[in-house]
Formats: C-alpha cells, sequence, structure tokens
C-alpha cells in the first residue's frame, strides 16, 4: 500500500514474492532519484499539502492577494477595470465566512446532539467494539457470513477487487448506520463485500495487530524452531486486547475456511498471507526494511492459518 505526500493511495497486489520486490525495488528507486532540495518544491504545491484550520487557510489566501506580482498587460487592464465595489464586495464575503467558520461547533458538540454519528470505517477497534457493546464488529460479521454463504468457491476470493464505487458506496451505508442487508442485489458481487472487509481493516487507526506488538512477532516468525515458534505467537496472540483477540479468531477461522477449498477458489494460505498480510499488520513507522517486513507480514499470517487450532486452543500448555 502506498500513499503519496498529495493523500493518493494505491494498494498493489500479487502472489509472486519476487515480483512484489521488483514493484519495490522500482518505487524506491523512483523516489530516490527526486530531487532532494526545498526549493525544488513549488511555494503552491507547499500550500496544498500544510495542514492548516480553515481559517488559516483563508488568511493565507488573503496574504497571497496582496503579495506583488509580475506586471503583464492583461492583468493591468483587468485591475483598470477592478473597481472598489468589487473589492469590498470580496471582503465582506470572507468576513462572513471567517466568522461562520469561527462560530461553529465543534465535532464534539455535533456527536453529542446526533447530527455526527460515530463511524465504523477509520474509528478505532475498540471504540467499534464499545459501541456495539461486543467484541468483534458487527460489519465484520456480517461480511464473513455473506463471504461462506455465497463465495468459499469463488475463484480468487479476496484477491479479485470487487468495483470501488459500489464499495465506497457499501462503505457510506455502514457508516451511516443504516440497516446494512449484504443479500440486497446491489451487494451481490461478492467481491465488494470481500474488498469491503479488507478496506475495513486497512483503515483501523491502529491495525488488528497492534503495533506495539509489531516488532514481536518478527521476532517470533524468525525463530527457527518450528515448535517454539508456534508457541511464541500463540504466547503473544493470547496477550492481545480482548477485541482484537475475539476479531482476529473469527477471521483467521474464515480464512482457514477459505484455504480449504484451495482447489476451487486457488486461495492458498500462501496467497491469504499475501493478501492480509500487510493490512492486519504493520509497523508504526515504515523503515527501510519494507521489502524484509512484507515477508514477514505474510509468513506470520500464513503461519497462524496453517496452526490454527494450536495458536488459537484454550487449551493451556
Amino acid at each position: 500500500q502506498i500513499t503519496t505526500v498529495s493523500g493518493n493511495e494505491f494498494l498493489l497486489q500479487s502472489d509472486i514474492d519476487f515480483l512484489i520486490l521488483d514493484w519495490f525495488h522500482a518505487i524506491k528507486n523512483a523516489i530516490d532519484r527526486l530531487p532532494k532540495e526545498r526549493n525544488c518544491t513549488s511555494r503552491n504545491l507547499e500550500f496544498k499539502l500544510k495542514r492548516s484550520s480553515s481559517i488559516e487557510l483563508l488568511n493565507s489566501l488573503d496574504t497571497e492577494s496582496k503579495e506583488p506580482k509580475p506586471e503583464h498587460r492583461k492583468s493591468l487592464i483587468f485591475r483598470l477595470n477592478y473597481s472598489a465595489s468589487d473589492t469590498n464586495d470580496r471582503n465582506r464575503v470572507k468576513s462572513r465566512l471567517k466568522k461562520f467558520i469561527s462560530r461553529r461547533p465543534s465535532l464534539k458538540t455535533l456527536q453529542e446532539k446526533g447530527l455526527i454519528k460515530d463511524q465504523i470505517f477509520g474509528s478505532h477497534l475498540h471504540l467499534v467494539c464499545e459501541h456495539e457493546k461486543s467484541t468483534v464488529p458487527q460489519f465484520v460479521r456480517l461480511c464473513i457470513n455473506a463471504v461462506e454463504k455465497r463465495g468459499l468457491d469463488v475463484d480468487g476470493i479476496y484477491r479479485v477487487s470487487g468495483n470501488l464505487a459500489t464499495i465506497q458506496k457499501l462503505r457510506f451505508v455502514v457508516n451511516q448506520e443504516e440497516k446494512l442487508n449484504l443479500d440486497d442485489s446491489q451487494w451481490e458481487d461478492i467481491h465488494v463485500v470481500t474488498g469491503a472487509l479488507k478496506m475495513f481493516f486497512r483503515e483501523l487507526p491502529e491495525p488488528l495487530f497492534p503495533y506495539c506488538f509489531f516488532e514481536q512477532f518478527v521476532e517470533a516468525i524468525k525463530i527457527q524452531d518450528n515448535a517454539t515458534r508456534i508457541k511464541s505467537i500463540r504466547s503473544l496472540v493470547k496477550k492481545l486486547p480482548r477485541p482484537n483477540y475475539d476479531t482476529m479468531k473469527i477471521l483467521f477461522e474464515h480464512l482457514k475456511k477459505i484455504a480449504a477449498k484451495e482447489s476451487v477458489n486457488l486461495m492458498s494460505t500462501q496467497s491469504l498471507g499475501i493478501v492480509f498480510g500487510p493490512t492486519l499488520l504493520r509497523p508504526e513507522k515504515e523503515t527501510g526494511n519494507m521489502a524484509v517486513h512484507m515477508l514477514y507480514q505474510n509468513q506470520i499470517v500464513e503461519l497462524m492459518l496453517s496452526e490454527y487450532s494450536k495458536i488459537f486452543s484454550s487449551e493451556e500448555d
């Protein structure tokens, strides 16, 4: 998953490890070739990327408009025709906008009045669960049930992308807390359901595998002895917060059913590891080890699927 400085997001997926590495190195080389000097970036681009409040943006626009600009024939003619009344009108509009923005209620106030509802997508997992008084988000359960009902035999389930516009529509419905029926004809493409479920996990502010556990899981997957490796992973899973553990358990149980139909849907534990690895666990800050981390992410998911019964067993050692 790539996020650019302008906010665009791109998701590149493949089942072939060496192809993923080729992509990574190609992108990294392209980034390394970009100019490093700050003066290479235009002032306008810096302004667009700057995070500011609405009032700051208005003030910045006001300041920019007062800066001297090169004299051109067309601009001179424009200024000669620009009347004082037009200037007053523009200043009046700016003044009203500033007053409106400064007086607008806070997000917390709007939420307390019920005008803005807590969102499902993009919210922390524990907050969604607290809101629903559960330990597994209802949307996750609905998606899993829908896939197990009509998607286990579908070729490339979870690997094939659904229509993004329809996925965004489903996301909007869920966030508005409208009654969701995934058996409705508008959600008949099962890839839309799987795409929305992946998007839910991808948009969690903190992934299903919490940031503080990332390095510990990576160290555990590096252990050479298989029995010790499984025991270490199991121990870490047991330490997870309850919403993370319960959601992870139901998700991996579901993915294990997908892998069991590999002969039909062509989705092995390795394929599912490639799809879900970067979605479910990632470091809080990306480093130069991104390609290496990606391989470990895939391996962790693959191992947890292959050894599901041992890792999620309720029996004590």
